[in-house]
């Protein structure tokens, strides 16, 4: 055997090896964190203080009564959580509408036609998207008190969307360029518009893109902190899931239990959003990777 065959084969037979063994690692690095998280949670106080460190829960100590406390209304004695899963999918809900009602026909725009600076654009849009917020906190808190926005969700909803309208059209743009202008040429010698080729042809062919890019601005959205905190922290009624997990945090007298309760509700309908776009993301995460 020559030493190129002989290095291959051993090559093969180490990642035959090593790729069940990092898959397995990777697995547990993600899964085992939510899996304790989920058990923590059913787990009563007493048994939880006793053996903190046990990773499974008999069916006889599984307690839903720590779910029902975080999602009861603070007047009833709970923590509240109905009503920021209520604000939070009306701000995250929102946002994707706005922004894919905005980035569709923005991005077809800049994939399709011709106007000066059509070059720049798409670099522009990526700079908008990395630039630090950060910087914008103050000005906006500021801007917001005067008009009267701060505490309102429509307020909250305006930034969310200045800040994903950007990306989502840079990665719209880049799946666009990817469908063949001839079938929209076809279309055209038909009869039809621009407006529509585009929803008639190229939005249904860009489908997996879009449900790729609104679970994507569903997560930033659901999940943001910061603005969240800025502008609706005085007004308990309209703060979100995930300001009300960081007040859950910061308390001394909010049990472990609560809290990882509340860990779950944060973080489940993005894993069930995934799971259910599943069929689209496996086109939409590649999609513009490569012009063909």
């Amino acid at each position: 055997m020559s030493t190129t065959n002989l290095r291959n084969t051993i090559e093969e037979r180490s990642l035959a090896v090593l790729r069940p063994v990092v898959i397995g690692l990777l697995l547990l690095v993600a899964l085992v964190p939510f899996y304790y998280m989920v058990v923590l949670s059913f787990r009563p106080l007493d048994s939880l203080v006793q053996d903190p460190g046990r990773m499974w829960v008999g069916l006889s100590e599984v307690d839903p009564a720590t779910y029902a406390d975080v999602l009861r209304s603070v007047d009833a004695g709970g923590q509240g959580f109905a009503s920021f899963i209520r604000n939070s999918l009306l701000v995250a809900g929102g946002t994707v509408v706005l922004s894919l009602l905005v980035a569709v026909p923005g991005a077809y725009a800049v994939s399709r036609l011709d106007f000066f600076g059509r070059r720049q654009v798409s670099a522009l849009f990526l700079t908008v998207y990395f630039f630090p917020s950060i910087l914008l906190a103050v000005p906006l808190f500021v801007f917001y008190t005067r008009i009267g926005l701060r505490g309102s969700l429509v307020g909250l909803l305006i930034v969310y969307l200045a800040q994903v309208a950007a990306v989502t059209i840079y990665m719209l743009r880049n799946y666009f360029d990817t469908i063949p202008v001839s079938l929209e040429e076809a279309a055209a010698i038909d009869g039809c518009s621009r407006l529509q080729v585009l929803r008639r042809i190229s939005l249904p062919l860009a489908l997996p893109a879009v449900a790729s890019n609104a679970l994507f601005v569903f997560m930033i959205a659901w999940n943001e902190f910061l603005f969240a905190l800025l502008f609706l922290v005085e007004d308990r009624d309209s703060w979100t899931v995930s300001l009300g997990l960081s007040q859950l945090a910061g308390s001394i007298e909010v049990p472990t239990t609560t809290l990882m309760a509340g860990s779950v509700i944060l973080t489940l309908p993005i894993v069930v959003l995934f799971f259910l776009a599943e069929r689209f993301l496996v086109g939409g995460l590649t999609a513009g990777a490569e012009k063909g």
